[in-house]
């Protein structure tokens, strides 16, 4: 999918079209992240540090899990 780069008030923008926007399940007001990867640029409605965050506490849980029942108990 080919995207113009466009003038937006003051700054520059993409305009993602209908089907873009429907593939990453978005709508107007979205956050989405634009992130580096090894074979360019990469735009994501998920948060890449959220993850990393969600990644270590599952661990934690795996980890602790008979401590994490306890106390929701």
């Amino acid at each position: 999918m080919k995207l113009k780069i466009t003038s937006i008030g003051n700054s520059l923008g993409v305009i993602l079209p209908k089907e873009a926007l429907a593939k990453l399940n978005v709508a107007g007001g979205d956050a989405v992240f634009f992130t580096e990867t090894p074979d360019g640029f990469r735009i994501t409605p998920y948060d890449p540090e959220f993850e990393a965050q969600m990644k270590a506490a599952r661990a934690v849980m795996k980890k602790r899990r008979n401590a994490l029942r306890e106390l929701a108990k």
